[in-house]
């Protein structure tokens, strides 16, 4: 019998929420509908009327009509979704801290990486020199940074690339769930979302189109499923947990007091934590001068807590922090770990983590390597 490790204390919610109660349910009731979306008889409208109120709950949360809503299998088909349309004649302006599914996307086409701030924000005269040099481009910059909850001044941006002409898609996968998001306020042209951030299942996601946004091509051609912007017969269950899941965290506590404490003991214990300014309110990346990221994050595993070194996207792969370097922090990037609160995290996991990383022993941050 395979017997599974028991993670006493989970802190890694960037890469994966908790599950939340409601959204188990959800997907529950979904799974004993037998009927296909599309199909016209009761069984089919059964499952479609799941659908749509998936869609119009998803929409209402970020000030959207259900008719924007594309959902699709996650955050990374849904950017590269936005990033593969909205870029059809254009130049890709892509801020230095953005996920590797925006950045890998980008790498394809004709694409200028926008600098950012030793606080992580996007330098917004940067921004608006590179779009005289390129006006009307696409502008894809992330709500909140996956590594160190930094905010992005969106609204700004948004301004700045209206003036030029420009189309702004904004990342906001690590933000959804945790931060109040209204995409008119915003400004941006395009959203993208994904279920299982903020404690929906894995395999849902979504693209919120704005009115500003021309039409969408899609990726997977198919039978014409979600207003022919995306193929494929919908994924009902993760679909319906994701928008109960929404809900959920519409209504979760803040997790800022927790956040602070623990930055606060964590500096007391000599960390260094990276990144200034507006952050979200479950996120810390600490660093350790001198003490390599990986092995850090197993001497914490071993004591029953499970954080990480940058993101959880990279199938193991040890690489530097680009986010790090690109706020200027290469002495950092080999030696810092994300700490990131779930929407369940007690006082006494913090207790726990403060315990667990004060007592764990130095080790040597050799070529400023991190588990990415």
């Amino acid at each position: 019998m395979q017997v599974l490790h028991r993670t006493l204390i989970y802190l890694d919610a960037n890469a994966t929420e908790p599950l939340r109660p409601q959204a188990r349910m959800a997907v529950l009731r979904a799974m004993d509908v037998t009927g296909n979306p599309s199909s016209i008889h009761a069984a089919g409208r059964d499952a479609w009327n799941i659908l749509e109120s998936a869609r119009k709950t998803v929409a209402g949360h970020f000030g959207a009509k259900p008719g924007d809503v594309v959902f699709t299998s996650g955050g990374t088909e849904a950017n590269a979704l936005a990033v593969y349309s909205l870029a059809t004649g254009r130049h890709v302006l892509v801020g230095a801290t953005e996920h590797d599914a925006v950045r890998a996307a980008s790498d394809r086409l004709d694409h200028s990486v926008l600098p950012v701030l030793p606080s992580g924000q996007v330098d917004l005269g940067a921004l608006d020199a590179a779009l005289r040099r390129h006006p009307h481009a696409l502008v894809c910059l992330m709500l909140a940074n996956n590594e160190t909850g930094v905010l992005h001044p969106i609204e700004e941006a948004a301004r700045i690339c209206h003036a030029h002409g420009a189309l702004l898609h904004v990342d906001a996968v690590q933000a959804a769930g945790r931060i109040d998001i209204c995409l008119p306020d915003l400004g941006a042209d395009s959203l993208a979302l994904s279920g299982h951030k903020l404690g929906g299942p894995k395999g849902a996601g979504a693209l919120i189109l704005a009115g500003s946004a021309p039409p969408v091509a899609p990726l997977i051609a198919g039978g014409g499923q979600e207003r022919g912007r995306r193929g494929g017969t919908s994924a009902l269950p993760a679909i319906a947990g994701f928008a109960a899941a929404l809900e959920a965290a519409a209504r979760a506590a803040d997790l800022a007091p927790l956040r602070d404490r623990l930055e606060l003991e964590a500096v007391a214990a000599g960390a260094t934590v990276c990144g200034a300014g507006e952050r979200l309110p479950n996120t810390t990346c600490l660093a350790r001068p001198g003490r390599r990221a990986d092995t850090q994050v197993i001497q914490l595993d071993l004591a029953g807590i499970a954080v990480s070194a940058g993101a959880a996207c990279s199938s193991g792969k040890v690489a530097r922090s680009h986010v790090l370097e690109a706020m200027g922090l290469t002495d950092l990037a080999g030696c810092a770990i994300r700490v990131s609160l779930p929407w369940n995290a007690m006082p006494a996991d913090i207790d726990g983590f403060v315990q667990a990383y004060a007592a764990a022993r130095p080790s040597v941050c050799a070529s400023g390597m991190q588990a990415a």
